[in-house]
């Protein structure tokens, strides 16, 4: 049987029919599987569904080219399933953003070694339309890599999360892709093996410095974006070995990330163009000065009493919530003011935390109800209606300024319409500005009340409190 399969799997020269269907059959695995991304209750089914696909494609191609060694290729896969799982069992939700951007560069440095390989196999003598998607792979997928790695020291606080503006920073970059064109041509035209490994350390550079600029507020953009760029150089790398499963599955990455990266740049009213190159927020780091500007401190009683007494409450979870784990001391209170007939719901903004959906993660591992998750067009229907909005680390998705103030940088940045709602809680350590470096106004409103400390450590005050409520 086994012989059988070999035999139908290799493609001898065009003879073979089953290793056509097997690809098509994994690509239809990935698209199903990305459709199944889409929605939490299908992400787990839709993850098992494209692993399966690829570990299809993979054998196939290993099949289809007579490769022999199946004891150096199991023991690969037996260290990288080994090393991804304790990865994925060990890291803490709070680190989730860093592991995905490592993942990404992981994925673009991989494209660009199957492009160097091919080199070193042909000694560089190409065709010229291979050439080209040599020097592509070899490009895009170096620059995912420094890039991603410098996205991870700025989410890990190893770099400083704002951005670090070089003088000149934008003529240096726009030299350097210049000059990554050029000795691409200059490799493809004289066959020249040393000019594509120029062209790797070029877009290593310009990796870095394209995404030392950012500052931590865009880095789910950037992460998207990276995650796209890992995809285009999948798909070069497919070109480049002429495997269609290859190219397929960088194909559908690349238009996934750059869909989803469009979507988030459109949630904070930006274009891409202005996340890469703004340098936006460039002006924390310091306190901002809200001179006589009154504030309400609350106690943790005055929060149990607002909260116990609600009808409707809605939970707006932000960066600090995941940086105190305060996740699963929400769904404890939560779960207490169920009990008192409260219904508790959670407006999830696009772009808050550090990467995509980093909000969704962080409440689903502390086992909250997926029908509890509004989105922006859900929630702020809702907040006129509501009687307390609980916002925890959150700043400048709540900014009313996005709204009112067209002198703010952040005017016409759609945002959580919180300040509609009967009693707004703002658990924050300080009245210190987000990412965005603005003051939040929302902070002075007669409705708010600001309670001063660690997310978690106010849940769990608050929730002592309504003991006695």
């Amino acid at each position: 049987m086994m012989t059988d399969f070999l035999l139908l799997a290799q493609t001898n020269n065009g003879e073979g029919t089953l290793t056509p269907l097997l690809y098509l059959g994994a690509a239809v695995l990935f698209i199903l599987g990305l459709k199944q991304l889409s929605s939490p209750r299908t992400a787990r089914r839709g993850n098992m569904l494209a692993s399966g696909g690829m570990l299809i494609a993979i054998v196939v191609t290993l099949i289809d080219n007579d490769i022999t060694n199946w004891g150096t290729v199991i023991a690969g896969l037996l260290v990288g399933g080994t090393i991804g799982a304790l990865l994925a069992i060990r890291v803490k939700m709070t680190s989730m953003p860093e592991l995905v951007a490592a993942f990404n560069g992981f994925g673009g440095v991989a494209s660009a070694l199957v492009a160097l390989a091919e080199i070193e196999r042909t000694d560089a003598l190409f065709e010229i339309e291979t050439g080209v998607v040599v020097a592509l792979s070899l490009a895009i997928g170096s620059i995912t890599f420094s890039g991603s790695f410098v996205a991870f020291g700025k989410l890990n606080g190893s770099l400083p999360g704002q951005p670090i503006l070089l003088p000149g920073g934008k003529i240096i970059n726009a030299l350097l892709a210049l000059g990554a064109v050029a000795v691409s041509v200059w490799a493809i035209a004289a066959d020249d093996a040393v000019a594509y490994w120029i062209v790797v350390a070029i877009a290593l550079v310009l990796g870095v410095l394209a995404v030392i600029p950012i500052g931590g507020a865009d880095m789910p953009v950037v992460i998207s974006l990276l995650n796209s760029f890992s995809g285009v150089a999948a798909a070069m790398a497919g070109f480049v070995i002429s495997n269609s499963a290859l190219i397929i599955g960088g194909a559908l990455v690349g238009a996934a990330g750059m869909i989803l990266t469009l979507q988030m740049a459109e949630a904070m009213n930006r274009t891409i163009a202005n996340v890469l190159f703004s340098g936006f927020g460039a002006v924390t780091g310091g306190p901002v000065s809200t001179g006589d500007k009154p504030v309400k401190s609350a106690t943790p009683d005055d929060v149990a009493i607002a909260l116990s007494y609600a009808e409707n409450v809605i939970v707006v979870p932000g960066y600090g919530l995941a940086v105190a784990q305060a996740q699963h001391a929400v769904r404890e209170l939560a779960t207490l003011l169920e009990e008192k007939g409260v219904n508790v719901d959670y407006a999830i903004h696009p772009v808050a935390g550090r990467m995509p959906g980093h909000m969704n993660v962080l409440l689903a591992e502390a086992d909250v109800p997926y029908d509890q998750l509004l989105d922006l067009d859900q929630s702020n229907p809702r907040f006129g209606q509501t009687d307390v909005v609980l916002i925890i680390g959150a700043n400048d998705v709540v900014n009313p300024s996005a709204r009112e103030d067209e002198t703010s940088p952040i005017y016409g940045m759609p945002i959580l319409d919180v300040d509609y709602a009967s009693t707004v809680v703002v658990i924050k350590r300080s009245l210190s500005p987000g990412f965005a470096g603005i003051d939040n106004p929302l902070f002075y409103l007669d409705n708010t009340m600001m309670f001063f400390s660690d997310g978690k450590a106010a849940v769990e005050s608050v929730i002592g409190a309504m003991a006695n409520v």
